[in-house]
């Protein structure tokens, strides 16, 4: 096989990871509507975190910033992706303000703004680096930094998942989705040789993992609960 060869099936392969990616993402994207669906419903956001959608939106603006020919020339699909998901999570953003508590609500409001003023100040410090690798490397870093610090926040409800022995607040599809467009993202980033993109999404990719073990695993335990008789005492 020759060269020529080898590079155009690893570039075929990098586009067909990044579209994939982009198609999983979209699951992740729309996932969270069952829960906001149960939110408006009830008319509150219950035990329902707002955090995962503030870490979401931060991830979203710095990647699709590092996507962006300004920062690397080669990432159009993580600019695409990025963009999409950054529309989706200001709106869940809005929705968990319209029924949250005023506590949950001033909180979330005050971190709506410290996302937006980082944003601001990475997207403006990043244009006064002349030097195009050093500005490639310092968007990639944070890049990376903010898609981990995402990556991390499930481990609340990882945590409230073992506490409560039960997966009410940890949707299935919210798991299956993270977890699918990780994995096409590691491959995208490994086939593209960008660090900054194959080192967090495997991390996402473990953790996505860790998520659906987890969820089988009480889910199953439920189920059998379920099929337990009840003993009613009547003393």
């Amino acid at each position: 096989m020759s060269l020529y060869a080898a590079l155009s099936i690893c570039k075929v392969a990098k586009d067909a990871a990044g579209v994939a990616g982009n198609v999983f993402a979209f699951g992740l994207f729309v996932s969270p509507i069952p829960t906001f669906r149960r939110i408006i419903r009830n008319g509150s956001t219950e035990m329902f975190s707002g955090l995962p959608y503030i870490y979401s939106l931060l991830n979203c603006l710095i990647c699709m910033w590092y996507g962006t020919p300004l920062i690397s020339s080669d990432n159009l699909l993580v600019t695409t992706v990025n963009s999409i998901g950054a529309v989706f999570q200001f709106v869940y953003i809005i929705l968990f303000l319209m029924y949250a508590e005023k506590a949950k609500k001033v909180r979330m409001l005050g971190l709506l703004v410290a996302v937006l003023g980082i944003f601001a100040i990475i997207l403006v410090g990043s244009l006064q680096i002349h030097d195009i690798l050093i500005r490639r490397f310092f968007v990639g870093f944070l890049s990376c930094a903010s898609l981990i610090s995402m990556f991390a926040s499930p481990l609340f409800i990882i945590r409230l998942v073992i506490q409560t022995k039960s997966v009410e607040f940890m949707p299935f599809y919210l798991s299956l989705s993270t977890f699918l467009m990780s994995t096409s993202f590691l491959l995208y980033g490994v086939f593209n040789e960008d660090a900054f993109i194959y080192v967090p999404n495997g991390i996402g990719t473990i953790l996505g993992m860790i998520q659906l073990i987890l969820y089988f695993y009480y889910e199953g335990k439920s189920r059998e609960n379920s099929r337990e008789p009840l003993i009613v005492s009547y003393a």
